[in-house]
């Protein structure tokens, strides 16, 4: 790879393996080897899309996605309380039962971006905290399955938190980068 070719899909799921190695570096080297790509490659990647969202001639979020990642798979229209948005869906080669989601509000300004189950997909069953295991399941798929479940802020970004509670009453927190399952805690 180099930086002056095009960045495309594989670069961007660098991007997100970046993120990832904070929690994860041997799931992360083994993506790596996956894609055949380099450490150095890896964070290439990252440099480069670092400097496409910090330019001061930086196109919109959702534009940007659009020309790194092509037209989307899938467009899907929700409404959320009051507000219609779209979903832009994009497959990933590392996780092929997941999308890369990105919601846009009306007038396109993007809210939301991170990993979701393909439509149609079904995803692990989660019962107790021991099938919590990372990269295996979603920010909503932990969600629906111990509620109460509460948002909480990330501690960097493109990290969600999730407070939720086992079948036991027992509070844990999970902390998500892109939307993917990193870890749980107490």
């Amino acid at each position: 790879m180099t930086s002056t070719g095009p960045f495309g899909p594989l670069e961007f799921q660098l991007v997100l393996l970046r993120r990832m190695a904070d929690h994860h570096p041997e799931l992360v080297e083994g993506a790596r080897h996956e894609l055949g790509v380099s450490l150095a490659d890896m964070r290439e990647a990252n440099r480069r899309w670092q400097a496409m969202v910090r330019s001061p001639r930086s196109r919109s979020a959702a534009a940007r996605y659009r020309s790194v990642l092509g037209e989307p798979e899938r467009v899907v229209r929700r409404r959320i309380g009051d507000l219609e948005c779209d979903a832009l869906l994009w497959p990933v080669v590392l996780w092929p039962t997941l999308r890369f989601e990105v919601m846009t509000a009306p007038g396109g300004a993007v809210w939301n971006e991170w990993l979701v189950r393909a439509p149609g997909g079904t995803g692990p069953e989660l019962r107790t905290a021991e099938d919590l295991r990372p990269w295996s399941c979603t920010v909503d798929e932990v969600a629906r399955a111990f509620p109460p479940a509460r948002p909480l802020p990330g501690t960097a970004p493109t990290r969600t938190g999730l407070r939720f509670t086992l079948p036991d009453g027992g509070i844990r927190v999970a902390e998500f980068t892109w939307g993917l399952l990193q870890r749980w805690t107490e």
